[in-house]
């Protein structure tokens, strides 16, 4: 599996256009083959953090170049974000736990 954090700071005045690529780009990465989850969380501070989860790295990278992500990529940089880091990594180790009843 491979796992993509991005932590972001959305800017301001970028808000309204955000939401609609933001929701375009969710419906867009759940229809990708290989596609496991995203979730998305915002810090008291203001700092966003989207983890994403796909199969392999070939669904990754598959999603990485869509042609409509890496539009929103290049509008990410231009307008709505004041700064971003993205961290890809490969899931070594997994354990889950769920209290029954």
């Amino acid at each position: 599996m491979v796992v993509t954090v991005f932590r972001n700071r959305l800017r301001t005045e970028a808000r309204d256009e955000y939401q609609v690529w933001i929701a375009r780009m969710r419906d867009l990465a759940m229809t990708m083959p290989g596609y496991v989850s995203h979730k998305t969380f915002t810090a008291d501070d203001g700092e966003r953090v989207t983890i994403v989860e796909f199969e392999s790295e070939a669904a990754h990278k598959a999603w990485a170049t869509h042609p409509e992500h890496v539009q929103a990529k290049s509008l990410g940089r231009d307008r709505f974000y004041s700064d971003y880091k993205i961290q890809v990594c490969s899931v070594q180790r997994e354990s889950a736990w769920s209290r029954a009843g």
